[in-house]
């Protein structure tokens, strides 16, 4: 029987979604399992550009139904709708990184085009993803990296309205094939954010030069430069604060993007590694008998469940929000930072039991050891969006304000806020509502109640310990800090999903004994910072809590474990 809180290609139906969603994630699905594995790990080890696949996307029309908002859709089912769009990354996740990067950095090429009110560009782009285009997004630099303050592509006026762009970008997805790549600049003639441009351009004019792809892979992460490029009105998605704005907003809409593909690469990680694990003798005996590897292979599942848990919460604080409820703020960098972080800890754990089979080219495996590693690093690096949670923290922790209760967002409706975000400040204002309750619904789950224990004393640190204004310029004692705090934050989402979804209360128990665990080790490292107090550390090691250990509570998860085992196999 197919584990109901993983996907399985077996027994996926996707009945949460209307009848055209259901048949174009079922068909996608089915598209990856009539390939075959032989070929999808052969296309992956080529470096095959994804031809096949966007031809496959194109005539099903899938780009277009699910990034077409309602306010340019051509048909009914066309919406942005972040639930069918996570299912979406998942399934993606699930297949290989290199189909949901062509996919993803889409969406951020979209991002300033469907927050422009330019009706000429409007128009262009959704034609494009009705013809089965691919987009861009051309924000960094080589240089620069994503400071865009310093961007180097300059546009001096042409006399007649318009301009002539010149410029590099590096690191930029799908540059060798997009129909319209949104490109961030400044015009010559102005300085400061008054100069701001974003403007679309086209890959295949002839003023635009690709360089080179610049990672070795399928994904052609291109280079590109334009040389007196002409930038008409119809072009100019955005101008002045305004595109600096349209930049960051893209990127909140994007970054959401990787917890549910990290999501996909482990579960099929897990099927391969369970499964290998459960029929490999070593001394007589099934490598899954040994208790070391049942605690790791255990504490590898239980943390993707939290993941799945985590992200699927998130999604009805977008789908929720607006100009007075910004919660999404924080939950984005999360799902960034948090959960694709734990996808890394999820693949070393099971990467450890399986040993050398991990790097054997004709499993999963040995791609996805490689490409969980990418998705922390996307979209910001965790640092930075450890910092940006940071903001919220005291909000969060001790200000709480009062919110009408978020449903569950399954509904087919289309996120127009996501897009209509508006100035990107203000985050220290953002109000959250109380996340006690998440965790008092569950005080008789013994671990629940052992790690809101180190909740509160988190919340006794803010308040009488917290950095001074020394060492708020610490950023090594910071980051130390914030990993506490996104383990609450962390937990708090997982436990609103687990009552919205009847979780069965071993798999949450044990879940958060690891959470425990997590957040003692935390604190032990932050004990340990170079400038924390004699009160910090004193903190510090009082917070440190031993797991409620039952020996019955994780059998019965371990059960659930060892039933993955065969459960499912790509065919070759």
């Amino acid at each position: 029987m197919a584990d109901p809180l993983l996907f399985n290609p077996r027994t996926y139906d996707p009945a949460q979604f209307e009848p055209d969603t259901r048949r174009l994630l079922r068909a996608t699905v089915d598209w990856f399992e009539d390939r075959g594995k032989r070929r999808l790990i052969e296309d992956y080890r080529s470096r095959a550009w994804l031809a096949d696949f966007l031809a496959f996307a194109a005539k099903e029309g899938l780009f277009a139904t699910f990034l077409t908002p309602a306010s340019a859709a051509g048909h009914k089912d066309q919406r942005w709708d972040t639930a069918r769009i996570a299912a979406l990354n998942e399934i993606f996740g699930f297949y290989g990184l290199d189909y949901w990067y062509a996919w993803q950095v889409t969406i951020l090429g979209l991002g300033p085009v469907w927050q422009s009110d330019n009706a000429a560009a409007r128009t262009r782009a959704a034609e494009l993803l009705a013809q089965g285009e691919v987009f861009a997004f051309g924000l960094s630099e080589k240089t620069h990296g994503a400071d865009i303050y310093s961007t180097d592509m300059l546009l001096t006026p042409d006399g007649d309205g318009g301009f002539r762009a010149t410029g590099s970008k590096y690191y930029i997805g799908n540059g060798n094939a997009a129909g319209l790549v949104s490109v961030f600049g400044r015009r010559a003639d102005i300085e400061g954010p008054d100069g701001y441009v974003f403007f679309a351009a086209d890959s295949r004019h002839p003023a635009y030069h690709l360089v080179k792809n610049v990672v070795d892979s399928s994904k052609y992460v291109s280079e590109f430069r334009l040389e007196d490029y002409p930038v008409g009105p119809d072009d100019v998605l955005h101008t002045g604060r305004a595109a600096f704005d349209a930049a960051l907003n893209t990127v909140n809409v994007g970054k959401f993007n990787l917890c549910t593909a990290s999501i996909g690469i482990c579960e099929h990680a897990m099927y391969e590694a369970v499964t290998h694990a459960h029929h490999r003798i070593l001394y007589g005996r099934p490598v899954t008998a040994f208790p070391h590897v049942r605690r790791e292979l255990a504490d590898a599942y239980v943390r993707l469940v939290g993941m799945k848990l985590f992200s699927d919460r998130a999604v009805d604080y977008f789908r929720s929000a607006s100009p007075d409820d910004r919660r999404y703020l924080l939950f984005n960098p999360m799902t960034k930072m948090k959960v694709t972080t734990e996808g890394e800890k999820v693949i070393d754990l099971m990467w450890d039991v399986i040993a050398a089979k991990g790097f054997e080219k004709d499993t999963y495996f040995a791609q996805a050891a490689v490409e969980i590693r990418g998705l922390p690093k996307l979209e910001g690096t965790v640092h930075v969006n450890l910092a940006l949670i940071l903001k919220f923290m005291r909000n969060h922790l001790l200000h709480p304000a009062e919110f009408a209760a978020v449903p569950t967002r399954l509904d087919a409706a289309d996120d127009t806020f996501l897009f209509e975000q508006g100035p990107a400040r203000g985050l220290g204002s953002v109000r959250f509502h109380d996340w006690r309750p998440a965790y008092d619904a569950y005080t008789g789950v013994p671990n629940v109640a052992r790690f809101r224990e180190q909740a509160d004393a988190l919340c006794e640190f803010v308040a009488t310990a917290a950095p001074d204004e020394e060492q708020s310029h610490d950023l090594d004692l910071l980051l130390a800090v914030g990993q506490l705090f996104a383990l609450v934050v962390h937990g708090q989402l997982i436990l609103e999903q687990a009552r919205l979804t009847d979780l069965d209360e071993d798999v949450l128990d044990e879940l958060f004994s690891v959470l425990v665990r997590d957040f003692s080790a935390f604190a032990v490292e932050l004990h340990g910072k170079d400038s924390a107090t004699v009160d910090q550390q004193r903190w510090a090691l009082g917070a440190v809590r031993r797991p409620v250990v039952d020996e019955a509570r994780s059998g019965r998860v371990w059960e659930r474990v060892e039933a993955l085992s065969g459960a499912y196999e790509m065919a070759p």
